[in-house]
């Protein structure tokens, strides 16, 4: 519970999001493009076609949901899901302070590439090699079935192709996490900035996921607690 508590305060930290857009910078008309969206910057226009995304966006949400009721919120059925979807699952002893080293966090851990990819491939028993595929590592015993909802989504956001999980913009996006003022985000250029941008609401989704999911269950049991301790006082 208690990462899931920071991952709250990662939404609230989302919430910021607006001060990327006032880093975007320059005259000359440019574009940005990733795999279901279109940016088009000019000194009198600033047009985004992101349909494809908007309705994958819907598509996400809906089968996640479909998904985490037909596993029953349970978070070892949901790995089951995952697994057999192709993505790996590890669950090791100490995994919060192994990741902690390359600074990384228990769950979804996009493609790593360098010495990072080298260290987990070695924890995780793989071959010895400079990349990794996308996995998802927990501590070893029971996952906090929120905290692993957020995860879920994002993976399968990722699993979706929407954008912001690439390597150079989570890099970017753990630096914003980390300090939403960090220096070297002013730096970015435009295109690396519009696709900081779709990480943080990729993570702010998950959020708003796993918030909406808890508030639901937490009204259903009440009602349910109601009937069955009365009944009328509902």
């Amino acid at each position: 519970m208690r990462n899931f508590i920071r991952k709250i305060l990662y939404y609230l930290l989302s919430i910021k999001e607006q001060t990327i857009a006032y880093k975007l910078k320059g005259s000359l008309k440019r574009s940005y493009k990733n795999k279901t969206s279109k940016t088009i910057i000019s000194s009198t226009e600033h047009m985004t076609l992101t349909l494809e995304t908007e309705k994958n966006k819907e598509l996400v949400r809906k089968n996640v949901e479909d998904i985490v009721k037909n596993c029953q919120n349970n978070p070892e059925k949901l790995i089951e899901y995952i697994n057999a979807a192709g993505t790996k699952v590890y669950k090791l002893k100490n995994a919060d302070k192994i990741l902690r080293a390359i600074g990384e966090e228990e769950g979804l851990i996009c493609e790593l590439n360098g010495l990072k990819a080298l260290y987990l491939n070695l924890f995780t028993g793989n071959r010895i090699a400079f990349s990794t595929k996308p996995v998802l590592i927990f501590n070893s015993g029971n996952i906090d079935q929120y905290y692993m909802l957020h995860q879920f989504y994002k993976w399968y956001s990722l699993r979706m192709n929407l954008p912001g999980f690439d390597y150079k913009t989570q890099e970017n996006f753990k630096k914003y996490l980390k300090n939403v003022n960090d220096k070297t985000l002013n730096k970015l250029s435009i295109e690396e900035t519009l696709a900081l941008t779709e990480a943080v609401v990729r993570d702010q989704e998950a959020t708003d996921f796993a918030l909406s999911y808890i508030q639901k269950t937490k009204g259903a049991q009440n009602a349910h607690k109601k009937m069955t301790d009365g009944g009328a006082n509902i």
